[in-house]
């Protein structure tokens, strides 16, 4: 446009003379002043062309710049972060079978996890989180009289507010999906073990949060190698078959002929065997290869000192535990519901496992070789108000005498409910806040607020060394005296949390 103009101004100056001698019009110094206009205009417009030609250039170098950036932007933005923040108050008392009465009036604890995704490629792809876990007013060390807290060790770091306010991994795995073009997938990295169904319920959580069911609740570092289908008949859904393996315990690099200890692994499936909308039917088996009578715990002191302060001596590998379990829940209307059943057996060496130590000390027997099974069952129900953002829960679980459930991962303060060997009714509530409108998709505000209580059958929840002695019998807490061992007999929890995803 600017150019055509530049023409049309040119040719008007070589027309206009022999125009105005033609007619006699205007006298030379009109036409003199019509010309120094003209020539003042055809400057301008050498100047507005100069200066669109600079900004042109401009506009190339940015769009040339913004080209070469765009790539940096691509790679950044396949890197998905999201977390959440928990603050959590508990009231914790315990009396003790031989009269003592355990109390923390207030624990305070603070929990931050941050969450990572990326895509390496289409069907490579990094999924990892990180975790603090602390108590108020603590950073080092632990102080718990009931012996329901075990120090940290790798399969309950970032799972105990015992430790410091150190940022841990929590988990980190790499995905190959779509292995061949076929419906398979392969896993390996610090495996996502905590938190399983039915968790998700009183936790507050819309999703499925673990592989595992929750008896097995032990972070570990291992592989999955896993294949889904689709049954055909749409009420049946989908169904998910892996074979899972992980380490619990490396021991080290050894001598042969000083009485080495071997690794402790895990191995097993783990079958989603029907999953359609709210309905979900699930089974895992595996078998803990090697157990140790002790883990190695973080603090060195705790660890060289835990085998004689437990009367347990050096560590060492004991047998295997084959363990079981299966869950079903499903959701009507309101009500989601859910109902799950474990199996424990333990397989000891010549050391034994549930030894009666005190009987042991004195002579009377030893070890304990025999196959001991352990059984569980836990049931629950949450009815969710949606309009109200409310939402009400009820659980209760019962573990037999041998029972021993794999979860020292636990998300109770002290002992894990679900390793119990006796019953524990739980009740809670959960009100999402009124906060505006979600500013992310993983957006939620709420506050949890349950009480749980605790009443113990035998002694030695959640630990397959010594003995379950029975709490109700006589001889029995005469074995627990002589010893110095005083189990916890019941116990009441109270906990209120304030919970932000963000």
């Amino acid at each position: 446009m600017i150019k055509k103009f530049s023409v049309v101004a040119l040719a008007g100056l070589f027309a206009l003379p022999s125009f105005a001698a033609a007619s006699g019009g205007p006298n030379v110094q009109d036409l003199e002043r019509k010309i120094e206009e003209l020539s003042r205009q055809l400057d301008d417009l050498k100047a507005a062309m100069a200066e669109q030609g600079e900004m042109n250039e401009a506009q190339s170098d940015l769009l040339d710049d913004l080209d070469e950036r765009s790539d940096e932007w691509d790679l950044a933005a396949r890197i998905k972060f999201y977390g959440d923040f928990r603050s959590r108050l508990d009231y914790y008392n315990a009396d003790t079978v031989f009269g003592r009465d355990l109390e923390n009036d207030y624990l305070w604890t603070n929990r931050f996890r941050l969450n990572m995704r990326v895509k390496a490629t289409e069907n490579v792809e990094f999924k990892g989180r990180f975790a603090m876990y602390k108590t108020w007013g603590n950073q080092s060390g632990f102080n718990d009289d009931s012996g329901a807290m075990w120090p940290v060790f790798d399969g309950n770091v970032s799972r105990t507010p015992a430790g410091s306010s150190a940022l841990y991994v929590d988990r980190a795995f790499v995905n190959w999906n779509n292995i061949a073009g076929l419906p398979m997938w392969f896993s390996i990295g610090r495996r996502p073990t905590t938190d399983g169904s039915p968790s998700e319920l009183r936790l507050g959580e819309d999703n499925r949060l673990a592989t595992p069911m929750a008896f097995m609740n032990w972070p570990f570092d291992g592989l999955t190698l896993g294949y889904g289908w689709n049954w055909g008949p749409e009420v049946m859904g989908t169904s998910k078959l892996r074979f899972c393996y992980g380490r619990g315990f490396e021991a080290g690099l050894q001598e042969e002929e000083m009485g080495s200890i071997d690794d402790m692994d895990f191995a097993g499936f783990s079958w989603d065997i029907m999953k359609k909308d709210d309905r979900f039917l699930y089974a895992q088996s595996f078998m803990a290869f090697n157990v140790i009578n002790y883990p190695n715990f973080q603090d060195p002191i705790i660890d060289q000192g835990f085998g004689e302060m437990s009367g347990m001596g050096e560590r060492k590998n004991l047998g295997n535990i084959w363990h079981n379990s299966v869950v079903y829940q499903s959701k009507v209307a309101g009500l989601n519901y859910f109902l799950s059943a474990g199996h424990s057996q333990t397989q000891p060496d010549a050391d034994g496992m549930f030894n009666n130590f005190a009987a042991m000390g004195a002579g009377l027997e030893g070890p304990n070789t025999d196959d001991e099974n352990g059984y569980s069952f836990y049931a629950g129900v949450r009815y969710d108000l949606d309009d109200a953002g409310m939402k009400f829960g009820a659980e209760f679980n019962y573990g037999s005498q041998y029972w021993v459930a794999m979860s020292p991962g636990h998300d109770e303060i002290y002992q894990a409910k679900l390793g119990t060997r006796g019953q524990v009714y739980e009740i809670y509530m959960i009100y999402d806040l009124p906060t505006g409108e979600a500013i992310s998709k993983y957006a939620k505000t709420f506050v949890r607020l349950g009480y749980q209580h605790y009443e113990y059958d035998y002694a030695g929840s959640n630990d397959w060394n010594m003995y379950p002695y029975d709490l109700g019998d006589q001889t029995d807490l005469m074995y627990l005296q002589a010893m110095g061992a005083d189990s916890v007999e019941s116990a009441d929890q109270v906990y209120l949390t304030f919970e932000a995803y963000f």
